[in-house]
C-alpha cells in the first residue's frame, strides 16, 4: 500500500506519526490533534515547495506508522519519548542532554552510602535534588562526609574487610567496612539523620541532635558529644541559609537565543530564590536541514483545501485545517535578526522544552521563553499535572520578565560569538566549563595524565604529564618503566603505574591532583581505580578519554559518558593533555628501544653481562662511543680484563671490515 492510500486508513483521533525511509529507519516523529489531517498536509505541493525540510522528508519517506492516544497532552508526551528513543534526524534533537545532579542515599543496602548521580532509577534508593550549580551536590556530599561520616566510596559493604581505607583514619567515615567499628543500629541512626538533613527537616534534626549531644555529655562520652555538637552547628547554618532563600522570589528558568547564518545559540538561566544560580549553553550548527519553519507556514487554509482535493484525498468536513502561523521574512525579536522563512523560533522552543522538562522530576514554577508557540498551554498543563503544582509557561512581552528574557538573549549573543566567531575563552572559563562537564567538586587546577606505550608487550613504559593553572608543567613530567608486568597487558601496567605514583604521594604527604586523567577507555579507567582503591584512596576524581570516539568516562558514572561538542574548548584541553601524554610515552618508549637495540651489539662480547652493558651505554652514550673509547676510559667503567676483551672485540671487527674492502686485480 502506497503512502497516499495508507493515509485514508489513518484515524482522525489525536496521536503520533512516524515517517520511515527505505531502510525502515524512523526519520521523523510528529504529533497531531487530528492524525489524518496533519499527515495528509505533508503531501501538499505548497508545503513541500515552501518548506525545505518537508520537501526533503517526503522525498525520503516510503512508509508511515501511527499511534493513537486519548488527547493532545498524551500525544505531546509520547512524541517526546519517541524522539528520544529513535533520534530521527529530521526532528530537532537536544544535543546537550546533561542533567543536573542529584544526591542518592542507598537505603536498600545494609550500610547505605551517599553519593552524587545524574540518573534516577527505581532501585529503592532515596534521591534528593536537582542541585544548582552542579558542584553544589558535591559540596553537600562532602559536608555529609565531614559531619555525619557516611561514605560514598565504591567499597563493597555487603561483607567485612580486613582493614579500613584512609577515609576512616582521617575521620570522614564511620568504617562500616570493618567489623566492630560501628554497629548496624548506630549506622542506621546516622543515615536517618542524613535523610532528614537532605529532606530539609533541619529544625527537627537540630532538636534531635541537641538531645543526643546532651545525653552523650551526661554519660561523659565527650568525643561523641563533640561530634554531635559539630553536626548541630552545621544544621543550624544550613537552616539560616534556607530561611534567606525562601524569603525571596519563586524559582524560574529563563530562555534566550541568538540565530545567525543558519547557526543557533541558546542560553538557559536557572533562577532559584530570585537569584541566578547557574546557566547552560546549547548550540546547533546544522539548521538548514533540521530546523525549518513549522508545517503549513506560509500556506493559506484555501491552498491547503485545494491541494488536498487535487491529491485525491477527501478532507473531513468536521476537521479544521492545521493552524496557519505567519512568519515574517525579517524580524527583530529577542535574539533573532533576519531570520527569513526557514527558521521558526516557536517550533524550536516547542521541541526544546518538551525534551528538557517532560522527563524531569523537578520543574520550576515559572518558565519564560522569548517567543510564543502553538502548544504552549498544553505543555504547561501537562507539566503541571506531572509535578502536582501549577507551572507558568509564558512568553512575556513587556515589564520586568521581558527585560529578564532580553538579558538572557544578550548572553546568548555572547555565547554565539564565543562559539562560532572563534573567540578564545578565558582560562578560568575553560576551567569552570571543565568542572561543570565532569561535575568536579572544585575548580581543576592540576591534572595528571597517564599513558602506556609498548610494541607487542616489549619495552613497556608509561608516562605522566602535568597540566597546571592553564599550561603544561614539564618539570613535573614523570617516566615509568613497567617492572611487574610481562607481555601485552595495558590494564595491569596502568594499575602498577597509578599505584606507584600515588602510594608515593601518600608516603610523602603531598597533595593529590584535581583530576587524574587516563588515556584509554573503561578498562584502563577501572584498572586505575583498582590501584587507587588498593592504597585506600577512594574519592580521587578520575576520568579517561577514549582516542577514537573522544568520549570522556568519569569514574562513578561510567554509564553516563560525557560527550562534548567537537568545538568545545574543554574537549580541546582534554585532547591536548592526552596527546601530550601519548607523545611523551612514545618518545620514552623509542629511546628505550634504541638503547635495547644498541646494547644487543654488545651481546657477542664474552664476559659482558646485562649490568655491565647498561653501565657502558649509560657512561659512553652509545655503542659507537664504546668503540672509540681508549683503554684507560674503558677501565674507568669495567675491570682491566673486561676492558681488554671489549678492545679485542672491536679491534677484530675493524680488521675484518678493512679486509673486506680489498679488491683483487687480475
Amino acid at each position: 500500500m502506497d503512502l497516499l492510500a495508507k493515509i485514508k486508513t489513518i484515524p482522525t483521533s489525536p496521536g503520533c506519526y512516524l515517517y520511515k525511509n527505505a531502510e525502515g529507519e524512523v526519520i521523523y516523529v510528529g504529533k497531531a490533534k487530528n492524525l489524518r489531517s496533519r499527515v495528509r498536509s505533508y503531501f501538499l505541493e505548497a508545503n513541500q515547495r515552501n518548506n525545505q525540510k518537508t520537501g526533503s522528508l517526503m522525498r525520503e519517506a516510503v512508509d508511515i506508522e501511527y499511534i493513537t492516544v486519548a488527547n493532545e497532552r498524551e500525544a505531546l508526551a509520547l512524541e517526546n519519548n519517541l524522539i528520544k528513543q529513535r533520534k530521527p534526524r529530521f526532528n530537532i534533537l537536544l544535543r546537550d542532554d546533561k542533567t543536573y545532579p542529584y544526591i542518592k542515599l542507598t537505603l536498600n543496602e545494609r550500610y547505605p552510602k551517599v553519593f552524587v548521580t545524574r540518573r534516577l532509577r527505581k532501585d529503592g534508593g532515596a534521591y534528593f535534588g536537582p542541585y544548582f550549580p552542579g558542584n553544589l551536590a558535591y559540596r553537600l556530599v562532602d559536608l555529609i562526609h565531614r559531619s555525619f561520616l557516611v561514605p560514598s566510596c565504591k567499597v563493597d559493604l555487603s561483607r567485612y574487610h580486613p582493614r579500613a581505607c584512609l577515609q576512616y583514619y582521617i575521620k570522614r567515615c564511620l568504617g562500616p567496612c570493618v567489623e566492630g567499628f560501628v554497629s548496624v543500629e548506630q549506622y542506621r541512626e546516622t543515615v536517618r539523620d542524613v535523610q532528614m538533613f537532605l529532606d530539609g527537616r533541619t529544625e527537627e534534626l537540630e532538636r534531635k541532635l541537641t538531645r543526643r549531644m546532651e545525653q552523650a555529655a551526661e554519660e561523659m562520652q565527650f568525643e561523641a558529644a563533640a561530634r554531635l555538637r559539630d553536626q548541630v552547628v552545621t544544621v543550624h547554618q544550613m537552616q539560616d541559609k534556607q530561611r534567606i532563600a525562601t524569603a525571596e522570589n519563586e524559582d524560574a528558568d529563563v530562555f534566550g537565543f541568538h540565530y545567525e547564518n543558519d547557526m543557533l545559540a541558546v542560553n538557559l538561566f536557572h533562577m532559584r530564590g530570585g537569584k541566578i544560580v547557574d546557566r547552560r549553553d546549547f548550540f546547533w550548527e546544522d539548521l538548514p536541514e533540521f530546523l525549518e519553519a513549522s508545517l503549513n507556514e506560509g500556506a493559506s487554509n484555501e491552498e491547503v483545501a485545494d491541494e488536498v482535493s487535487a491529491a485525491g484525498i477527501e478532507p473531513n468536513p468536521a476537521v479544521t485545517a492545521p493552524q496557519v502561523i505567519e512568519t515574517p521574512e525579517t524580524t527583530e525579536l529577542g535574539g533573532m535578526t533576519e531570520l527569513g522563512a526557514s527558521f521558526s523560533p516557536g517550533a524550536f522552543f516547542s521541541a526544546l522544552l518538551k525534551q528538557l522538562y517532560l522527563d524531569q522530576p523537578y520543574v520550576p514554577k515559572s518558565i519564560y521563553v522569548p517567543v510564543d508557540f502553538e502548544d504552549r498551554a498544553v505543555l504547561a498543563d501537562l507539566l503541571s499535572e506531572r509535578t502536582k503544582h501549577r507551572i507558568e509557561l509564558a512568553a512575556p512581552q513587556r515589564g520586568e520578565k521581558r527585560s529578564l528574557v532580553d538579558l538572557v538573549c544578550q548572553n546568548a549573543k555572547q555565547s554565539y560569538d564565543q562559539r562560532f566567531r572563534v573567540l578564545a575563552p578565558s582560562q578560568k572559563a575553560i576551567q569552570e566549563a571543565l568542572q561543570d562537564a565532569l561535575m568536579l567538586e572544585e575548580l581543576p587546577k592540576r591534572i595528571e595524565c597517564f599513558d602506556i606505550s609498548h610494541i607487542q608487550g616489549a619495552e613497556t613504559v608509561a608516562s605522566m604529564v602535568v597540566w597546571e593553572d592553564g599550561a603544561m608543567k614539564k618539570s613535573d613530567y614523570r617516566k615509568f618503566q613497567i617492572k611487574t608486568v610481562t607481555g601485552n597487558d595495558d590494564f595491569a601496567s596502568m594499575r602498577e603505574v597509578i599505584q606507584r605514583r600515588y602510594k608515593r604521594l601518600l608516603e610523602e604527604k603531598k597533595p593529590f591532583p584535581s583530576l587524574v586523567l587516563i588515556d584509554g577507555g573503561l578498562g584502563q579507567l577501572s584498572a586505575a581505580y583498582a590501584a587507587l582503591e588498593a592504597i585506600g584512596v577512594t574519592l580521587q576524581p578520575l576520568a579517561s578519554i577514549a582516542k577514537k570516539e573522544e568520549i570522556i568516562y568519569v569514574h562513578g558514572q561510567e554509564d553516563e559518558p560525557v560527550v562534548l561538542d567537537r568545538r568545545s574548548p574543554v574537549l580541546h584541553l582534554m585532547q591536548k593533555i592526552r596527546d601530550e601524554s601519548h607523545r611523551f610515552a612514545v618518545t620514552y618508549h623509542r629511546k628505550r628501544r634504541q638503547i635495547r637495540d644498541k646494547v644487543s651489539e654488545l651481546d657477542a662480547i664474552p664476559g659482558v653481562g646485562p649490568r655491565t652493558r647498561q653501565r657502558l651505554v649509560e657512561h659512553f652514550g652509545s655503542v659507537r662511543g664504546i668503540k672509540q673509547a681508549s683503554p684507560d676510559a674503558l677501565r674507568a667503567v669495567v675491570n682491566q680484563a673486561t676492558a681488554e676483551k671489549i678492545r679485542r672485540h672491536f679491534a677484530g671487527e675493524t680488521e675484518a671490515g678493512e679486509t673486506g674492502t680489498l679488491v683483487q686485480i687480475g
